[in-house]
C-alpha cells in the first residue's frame, strides 16, 4: 500500500477525533461563557468569571484531548503501521484499530505514561546534534547545529508518534525496550528523517496560511457583530489594566481590537484541530514509513543501547527499566 492509500483507509479515525475535539471545544466555549455571565451578574466582574470558566473548560479540554483523542490516534497509528509492514488493511479499519487498542491497552498505557521521557530523549538527541556541529565547525558549526536542533523540536512530536508505531509493531517486546529501540532508530538513521523536513514545514506553513486564514475570516465575521459586548468588556478590562502600557494591554482595552484578538485565538484553535486531524496524519504516514522501514532493516541491538546511554540521561533511565 502506498501512503495515500493508507491515509484514506485510516481517515475514519481522524473524523472521530474531529467529533471529540469539537465537543471538547464546545464545552470550553460554553464553560467560558457561563463563567463570564455568572461573574458579570453575581459580582459585576465578567473578566474574572470568564477566566475561571476558561480554566475549568481548559481542564475538560485537556482530559478529552489527552485521553480519548490519544486512544483514537493510537488506533490510527496502529493501522498505519500495519499497512506499512503488511502491505494491506482490513475493510473495517476503525473496528480493527479499536480491537488493537483494547488488546494492547496495557502497552498503550505504559507508552502514555512514558511519553514525556520519550520526547525528552528526542530533545536531548537534538541538543547532541548541536554539540556535534560545534565540534566540527566551531562557531559556524554551532550555528548550523543550533538551527538543526531547533528544527528537531518541531519534529519531536512526529518522532514520538513514530516511536508509538514501532512499539506497536514490536508487540513481542516490552514497551520500554521497544521505546529504546525507537530512539536508537532515529539516532542511527537521522539523515533519513531530515529529508522529511521540507514536507513537514512546507505543508504546515501552507496549512496555516490557507486554513488558518479562512477560519480567521469566518471568526471575525461572526464576532465583529457584537460591539456592545466588546464595549462593556473593554471598559471592565480598562479598570483592571489601568497603568499598563504594553501593546497587548492597550489592545485589550480597545473594543475594536477585541474581536480581532478573539478571532486570531479562535482561528489558531480551529486550525490546530483541523491540521492535527487531517493534514498531520498525511504527513505522518510518510515519516512513519521511513521510520518503520529503517528499523525493520536494522533492528537495534543491546550494544546500540549502551552506545546511547552516554548521550542521553533520559535514555539511560528508560534503559534501566528494561
Amino acid at each position: 500500500m502506498n501512503n495515500k492509500q493508507i491515509y484514506k483507509k485510516t481517515l475514519g479515525f481522524s473524523l472521530r477525533r474531529l467529533l471529540w475535539d469539537f465537543l471538547a471545544l464546545v464545552a470550553f466555549a460554553g464553560l467560558s461563557t457561563v463563567g463570564y455571565v455568572i461573574g458579570d451578574r453575581a459580582a459585576k466582574n465578567g473578566p474574572i468569571g470568564l477566566l475561571i470558566g476558561a480554566l475549568v473548560g481548559l481542564v475538560v479540554l485537556i482530559i478529552v484531548l489527552r485521553f480519548v483523542s490519544f486512544m483514537l490516534k493510537a488506533g490510527q497509528i496502529a493501522m498505519m503501521t500495519r499497512g506499512i509492514t503488511e502491505g494491506e488493511l482490513p475493510d473495517n479499519v476503525v473496528a480493527e484499530g479499536k480491537k488493537t487498542v483494547r488488546e494492547r491497552f496495557v502497552t498503550l498505557a505504559v507508552y502514555f505514561a512514558i511519553t514525556g521521557a520519550i520526547k525528552g530523549i528526542f530533545r536531548q538527541l537534538g541538543r547532541l546534534i548541536t554539540k556535534l556541529g560545534e565540534s566540527i565547525g566551531g562557531d559556524t558549526g554551532g550555528t548550523v547545529g543550533s538551527a538543526i536542533s531547533s528544527i528537531m523540536q518541531t519534529i519531536v512530536n512526529y518522532l514520538s508518534d513514530c516511536c508509538l508505531g514501532w512499539i506497536l509493531y514490536r508487540k513481542d517486546e516490552k514497551p520500554a525496550k521497544a521505546a529504546c529501540e525507537g530512539a536508537v532508530i532515529f539516532f542511527k538513521h537521522g539523515k533519513t528523517f531530515f529529508k522529511n523536513m521540507g514536507r513537514v514545514f512546507g505543508i504546515g506553513l501552507a496549512s496555516l496560511i490557507l486554513i488558518g486564514g479562512v477560519f480567521f475570516g469566518g471568526c471575525y465575521l461572526f464576532l465583529s457583530g457584537h460591539q456592545e459586548l466588546y464595549a462593556n468588556l473593554a471598559s471592565q478590562l480598562s479598570e483592571k489594566l489601568a497603568g499598563k502600557t504594553g501593546w497587548l494591554a492597550q489592545a485589550l482595552q480597545d473594543p475594536k481590537a477585541l474581536p480581532v484578538i478573539f478571532s486570531v485565538i479562535g482561528a489558531l484553535i480551529l486550525w490546530s484541530i483541523v491540521h492535527s486531524i487531517f493534514i498531520k496524519p498525511f504527513v505522518l504516514t510518510g515519516v512513519l514509513r521511513n521510520y518503520i522501514e529503517s528499523g525493520m532493516n536494522d533492528i537495534p541491538s543491546e550494544q546500540s543501547f549502551s552506545e546511547l546511554d552516554s548521550k542521553s540521561k533520559k535514555f539511560r533511565k528508560l534503559h534501566d527499566q528494561i
